[in-house]
């Protein structure tokens, strides 16, 4: 898939490389990735599949990753509310003026933010296997490990999932090593459909390396600071039509997250796609493709439904 555009996006001393597909004038979409990866997190052949609906699909790698800007932490700190910033940056980048935002993971935490902080520049937003502003994700990694309740009574992350993905802090000697590793790490996270067909998590993480440059994984964005918790009670005054899509195998959001967060956000849909784990395995880029697009039209008056 070749870009129409590539570009490098300029914010605040970062450097954020990013891409755009599809033809020029038509609705403009970012897909926001999740903690430590870069624009390839969204597979080429989903992002494919949006172009084909009629939308120019913006991506991007995160500071950190891909061939953005990388930074030693202790030297050169930024938050996740920087990473949400950087969705702004990359849109003003491509002179977006309002866009559709999607977000998976840690990137529907990013685009929760952004639009509290600039709802004037997205018509709609859909956020997919993530955790509401007010949930403490990292205190429940805590307690999938110590067996304590969750206050809010949502489950924590699957431990034996939690376990595969320590295995990052390991230094892979070879290419295959490697693949062989992050494969292991999407399997896990994805349930059985991942089982089914490892291979094409593979090529996909063989990409992102050659992408990158090295075979060494980012990290840093789990030494961010959260978005504050309180921000969650913000979440009622969103006005801008949000999708929420649930994974029912999502092993570090596990229903019913999903419920959780669009019962907060008043123009709020769920979905839920009682197969999907954490990732985006090919057997269910159709279906997904067409619930983001559906709710994109439904709030885009420019686009030919």
């Amino acid at each position: 898939m070749k870009p129409v555009c590539v570009t490098t996006v300029q914010t605040k001393g970062t450097k954020l490389w990013a891409r755009r597909d599809g033809i020029s004038g038509r609705p403009s979409m970012i897909l926001v990735a999740g903690a430590n990866a870069s624009h390839l997190m969204w597979p080429d052949e989903f992002c494919e599949l949006l172009v084909a609906q009629g939308f120019s699909v913006i991506r991007y790698d995160h500071r950190d990753t891909g061939k953005s800007s990388r930074f030693d932490f202790t030297s050169n700190p930024y938050t996740l509310a920087d990473l949400s910033e950087d969705v702004i940056a990359v849109l003003d980048g491509f002179e977006v003026q309002k866009v559709h935002a999607v977000g998976l993971s840690m990137g529907g935490t990013l685009v929760q933010a952004a639009v509290l902080d600039h709802p004037d520049r997205f018509l709609s937003a859909t956020v997919m296997l993530t955790a509401a502003l007010d949930v403490d994700f990292i205190g429940n990694i805590g307690r999938a490990y110590t067996g304590e309740a969750n206050p809010m009574g949502l489950p924590s992350p699957r431990r034996d999932v939690l376990d595969v993905l320590s295995q990052r802090n390991s230094v892979s000697n070879t290419l295959a090593e490697e693949l062989d590793r992050r494969t292991s790490e999407w399997v896990a996270l994805s349930g059985g459909l991942a089982a089914l067909e490892p291979e094409e998590f593979r090529l996909w993480e063989a990409r992102a390396i050659e992408h990158a440059g090295t075979l060494a994984q980012p990290m840093n964005h789990g030494l961010a600071q959260p978005i504050p918790l309180s921000r969650g009670r913000e979440l009622g005054s969103i006005k801008v039509p949000f999708l929420v899509i649930q994974g029912g195998q999502d092993p570090l959001n596990p229903p019913p997250h999903g419920r959780h967060l669009a019962d907060l956000i008043p123009s709020a849909q769920l979905v839920e796609f009682a197969e999907l784990g954490h990732s985006l395995p090919s057997s269910l880029h159709g279906p997904i493709v067409q619930a983001i697009t559906s709710h994109a039209m439904a709030n885009d008056s420019r686009h030919e439904i």
